[in-house]
Formats: C-alpha cells, structure tokens, sequence
C-alpha cells in the first residue's frame, strides 16, 4: 500500500494577514497553530489549502494589505512532489520526484478536496454526512434496506397497536350479563302457540258474523211479510197463493228464528282467547336475546383485540431482529471511529446526531471520515482547535497519531501545545523539535 501523502515543510509569504512563515509541521498527531485572534494563523491554512488545491481555493483577496511583495508559497510534500506560487497572477508550479513539471492534476490525485476544506464537508447535509460514511464502510445498500424494513414493521406495528387499543377499550367499555345464556332463546313455539289463538279467535269472529247475516235475513223475511199483507186486501185473486207463500215463509221465518236463537246462544258462549300471556314471555326472550348479542359483541370485540395484540407481539419481534441485523452489520464494519453509526440515513456519534455533537465531536468525526474518504491524503486542515479542551487535545493528538494522520489545526493559544505562535503575520517561537505531541504540558 502507497504510503499517505504528507506536508514535510511549508513557506508563506503576503498571504492574507501573512507576512512570512515557514513551518516543518510533524510528520503524525498534531501541528498547533497559535496566537491571538486577527494575527495571520488562518491565512497559515488557507495558504496552503490555496497551494494545493488550486484557483478554486484562492481567497478573495489573497495578498497581504499593504505587502510589497506578491503571495508565495511553496509546499514540500513527503512524496517528494514540491509545490509552488508565486508571482503577480500566483502561478502553479509543480515538480515531481523525478524533477518533471506537472500541474494541477497531480495533486488532485493524492490530495482530498475535504482535507483541505474541512467545513465543507462540515457544512453539508446529514445525509451528506451520512453517505461519505456508508462510502467508507460499504454496507450502504444493505443499511437502506434494512432501515426501509425497520421502517415498514414500525409504521405497521404503529397502526396495529392504535387498532388494538381502540378494540379493547371499545370492548372494555360495553356492558357485560354474567346471567345470560351463551346462545339466543328460540321464540318459534311460543310464535306458533300465539298463531294458534289467533286462528281459534279467526273462527269466533267468523260465528259472530254468521249470527249477523242470519238476523239479517230475519229482518228481510219481516219486512216481506209486511208488504204481502198489505197487497192481501187488494189482490184477492191472488191470496191463495200468497196464503200458500204466506205459510211457506212463516215456516222459514219459524226455522230462521230457531237457528237466531240457537246461534246467539252459541255466539254468547264464545270467548276469545288472550294472547298477553306469550307477548310477554316473547318480550322476556328479547331482552335475554339483546343481552346474549350484548356479550357476543363484547367476546368478539375482546377476540379482535387478542389478536391484534398477537399481531403486535409478532412485528416487534420481526422488528427487533431486523435492527439486531442492523447493529451487527455496523459492528462489523470497518468504521473510522468506534462509535460512529447511521441512524435512518443520519450521521451519529456516541448517539447523539450532528448537532447534538460537541464542536470537538464534530472536529473528530470530520477528520476521522474525512480521513478515510481518500487514504492517499495523509494529513488533514483543521480551524478553531480552541472549540477542544487541553484533555480532548491531546487525546485527539494521539488518536491522530494512532491513525498515522497529520493534522495541521489553529488554536487560539499561546501554550505549549502550540507548534509556533502567529504574531502580527511573523513567525514568533517555534515548537522543540524532539518534543512529541502527547507529552504536552498541560
């Protein structure tokens, strides 16, 4: 494996608040930048993120107020690649190992856009975040997946339980009859018992109206008889015959008679029958019946909401084993920093998201992945170091120190962690050189 490209030395000149600096930044762990606000220790990084990346890295106004001088830079790299600018329009210059001229192209090759520019990857989405990670690690497709199921058995399991609680409490809410049979009551018998008086009553009300039509009958036969004696006198011709008829319908009227008096006595013997008797009992069975549908109704409610109960209990399980997949796919990846993790397409660190992260989280898992998006970059611009405390400093040092990463930062400080301390544009003190980062007195 090609070893990382590193920074061996660097000279700046008139460069923003530059007025000259040379700088032999350590080969790993941390080269601090020191000094007090406004005095060039940013122009330090953006001189060299200019150097090395390019016009597209060029300040807005890169020289120096007031210098003489044009910008200059010139960077030597542990590849043996040197670097220069210089001149009015600050001109690229680049040598190879082999004492060639090449260009920009060749150090794009080896240098991470990130590297130089850490707030940009700072600056970007969590989803852009999130995706330099699943680069690194790739597992991306895999985590997709199994989020989108996470998610799916998560929405599911939401509505089920909203569903089975809604049963439940509608169940627990209806009325219960501990003393009502487990079955409707049959009401045919006593249907057809009260089928059976109506008919017997259907047959009295026939009689009756048999007593009506013969007492009738009666009233016409009187009232034939009334107007044949009145034509007695005037029709004498005829009163042997009417005599005749006379008799004829005195006899009927005598047997129409017999049959009024025998049928009003047998009409005065009938007597309908009640029928209260079963419409109560059939009230009874309605209201047994209504309790009986009342308890059905709770039981199946109850049932549904068992069930969906079971159902919830089933997705969780599906659902926990889906994110015990997830967790050991990211146990098993080969992460930049032992905490860091995705959690549904967002970037975390010790479980908080980004900005939940402490400015020095947010320093660390930057540079960590940054880091790894391009191995053939060996070192990394860091601004405001000030953001970590000296016990995160150091171990940030000696985490970069273990990753064989340089790193090259500012700080606002003038203590001993501080490789050289920018005053004024000018290179004031400069670090020991056999002192190593992590014996820093703090």
């Amino acid at each position: 494996m090609t070893e990382p490209v590193k920074i061996n030395s660097l000279d700046v000149e008139n460069v923003k608040r530059v007025k000259t600096v040379a700088l032999t930044p350590t080969k790993e762990g941390l080269t601090v930048i020191g000094g007090k606000n406004g005095q060039g220790k940013t122009s330090v990084i953006d001189a060299i993120a200019w150097a090395l990346g390019g016009d597209r890295m060029r300040p807005d106004v890169p020289k120096r107020e007031g210098a003489a001088g044009d910008p200059y830079m010139k960077v030597e790299l542990s590849n043996g690649v040197v670097v220069e600018r210089k001149g009015p329009k600050s001109n690229l210059k680049v040598i190879d190992p082999e004492g060639n001229k090449a260009g920009q192209q060749l150090l794009n090759a080896f240098v991470s856009a990130f590297a130089l520019d850490l707030p940009r990857f700072m600056g970007g989405s969590d989803k852009e975040k999130a995706d330099a990670l699943l680069q690194i690690i790739g597992v991306g497709d895999q985590l997709a997946e199994l989020d989108r199921s996470a998610d799916d058995l998560y929405n599911k399991r939401l509505a089920v339980g909203q569903m089975e609680r809604q049963k439940r409490g509608a169940a627990n809410e209806m009325q219960h009859y501990p003393d009502a049979p487990g079955a409707p009551i049959s009401a045919s018998e006593l249907i057809q018992e009260q089928q059976a008086i109506l008919a017997r009553n259907g047959e009295n009300q026939k009689l009756r109206q048999k007593v009506e039509e013969i007492a009738q009958s009666c009233e016409g036969v009187n009232d034939s008889l009334a107007a044949m004696g009145a034509q007695r006198d005037t029709i004498k011709r005829q009163l042997a015959d009417i005599d005749a008829k006379i008799s004829e319908a005195k006899e009927r009227r005598g047997n129409l008679e017999a049959d009024l008096v025998i049928a009003r006595k047998t009409a005065e013997q009938l007597q309908d029958e009640s029928t209260e008797e079963v419409e109560e009992k059939l009230k009874e069975i309605d209201a047994i019946n209504e309790k009986v549908r009342t308890n059905q109704a709770k039981d199946a409610a109850t049932e549904e909401a068992d069930a969906l109960l079971e159902e919830y209990e089933d997705l969780s399980r599906q659902l926990e084993s889906v994110r015990s997949r997830r967790m050991a796919l990211l146990k098993d990846a080969d992460l930049p920093l032992a905490e860091l993790s995705i959690d549904h397409g967002c970037l975390t660190y010790k479980g908080a998201h980004w900005n939940d992260m402490s400015g020095s989280e947010q320093l660390k898992v930057a540079t960590a992945i940054v880091r790894r998006l391009n191995p053939s970059c060996g070192f990394v611009l860091v601004d405001k170091l000030e953001q970590m405390d000296m016990d995160t400093l150091r171990d940030f040092g000696a985490w970069a120190e273990g990753e064989d990463l340089q790193i090259i930062g500012t700080r606002v400080s003038s203590g001993d962690e501080c490789s050289v301390i920018i005053e004024d544009g000018l290179a004031e003190s400069a670090p020991e050189a056999e002192k190593p980062a992590q014996e820093w007195v703090m």
